[in-house]
């Protein structure tokens, strides 16, 4: 009897756990950055003059797939796009960060049978990058760097109202009285299906948590963007 309530009970822990596995997840977050509000907390350098994209991540779940390894052969096709929307702003030569992406993000996105691979995973969030256009959309609306601050009403308010959802908006803080745009997620659930995005008050996203293939990167961290200060765009020039 004692052995039956025993086994019952890591029944009970195991089910629990497949339930609500850590690398279970429900929605992917597609996030661009600037590439001058980048490179100036890092020192790069950089003639993009578009949003780029960070990365492709699930909101549940980093490295679940230890034994998945990166191989730069399976997405040669892919190369040249990546290098031109995708890049690494850092080692643009290099490959490692596709690789720490696909570690840390992508063998997580893997356990939907659509991203199940690294080419079904890289090709997506380029598909989705094309077709959101961020960067279009911020123009139609004369969203462009400039010297003048806009307010992140006006910013969420252009988005929304082409995608339907709420985007989120983070930005690198400068003391109190402003700060600067830096990267916006837009998040599609598992069907690719646009939805909106969570928003929090604390650090979103730092480069300094990042995994020792980045830990040379000492600097970036972005926060939601404060809504009561001004947000700077900035120019190539302005950094």
């Amino acid at each position: 009897m004692k052995s039956l309530v025993i086994s019952l009970c890591l029944g009970f822990v195991l089910s629990s756990t497949l339930k609500f596995s850590p690398h279970e997840w429900n929605k992917l977050i597609l996030t661009h950055h600037w590439p001058h509000t980048f490179c100036s907390m890092e020192q790069c350098k950089t003639n993009f003059s578009y949003w780029t994209l960070h990365g492709f991540w699930p909101n549940s779940g980093m490295g679940c797939n230890s034994t998945w390894h990166f191989n730069a052969s399976l997405i040669k096709d892919l190369m040249p796009e990546m290098k031109t929307y995708w890049p690494d702003l850092l080692h643009p030569a290099s490959t490692a960060f596709w690789k720490h992406e696909w570690f840390k993000h992508g063998t997580c996105a893997a356990k939907s049978e659509d991203l199940n691979t690294q080419h079904k995973y890289f090709s997506k969030a380029l598909e989705l990058y094309h077709k959101l256009d961020l960067d279009g959309v911020l123009k139609k609306c004369q969203i462009l760097p400039a010297e003048n601050p806009y307010k992140l009403d006006d910013l969420e308010k252009c988005i929304t109202d082409v995608y339907k959802v709420t985007p989120k908006i983070q930005c690198v803080p400068k003391g109190q009285e402003e700060q600067i745009l830096g990267q916006i997620e837009v998040c599609v659930d598992k069907q690719f299906q646009l939805v909106d995005c969570e928003k929090a008050s604390k650090l979103l996203w730092s480069r300094d948590n990042e995994d020792l293939l980045f830990a040379h990167i000492r600097h970036s961290g972005f926060t939601v963007c404060d809504p009561s200060v001004p947000i700077y765009y900035p120019m190539a020039d302005t950094l």
